[in-house]
């Protein structure tokens, strides 16, 4: 069974910054892509950051310039730094990895964590 664990969320004022992380464990063979979507009360979910199994970052025209996702493939873990935050940045945090390959041969599948709260005020 494949788990996300996101973690780092909490109480920040706004120009604060917080760092959030999601490890995935389970007997996994490879994740294509892994990112980050959050949702605010009353909102749909949204897509916030995503970076590639080749590197590649792309982030939502709200959050860039002010946040920054990482990886360490070695460990299955994605990192997003969060600076300068803001107000309208106060949500859960989801952790995403599409694409995961828990056989060999077989189908990848997507897995979600069950969230972080990021709550950002003075």
């Amino acid at each position: 069974q494949v788990q996300l664990v996101e973690s780092g969320g909490g109480l920040v004022q706004p120009g604060g910054s917080l760092r959030l992380s999601c490890a995935a464990s389970g007997r996994i063979f490879g994740i294509d892509a892994m990112g980050w979507y959050h949702q605010a009360p009353g909102k749909e979910r949204e897509w916030v950051a995503t970076i590639t199994s080749g590197g590649t970052t792309n982030y939502a025209d709200s959050v860039k310039g002010r946040f920054t996702i990482s990886r360490d493939n070695a460990k299955n873990t994605v990192y997003l730094q969060m600076n300068s935050l803001k107000p309208e940045d106060t949500a859960v945090y989801y952790c995403n990895a599409k694409g995961v390959l828990t056989r060999p041969w077989d189908v990848a599948k997507d897995y979600w964590g069950k969230g972080t709260l990021v709550t950002v005020s003075s």
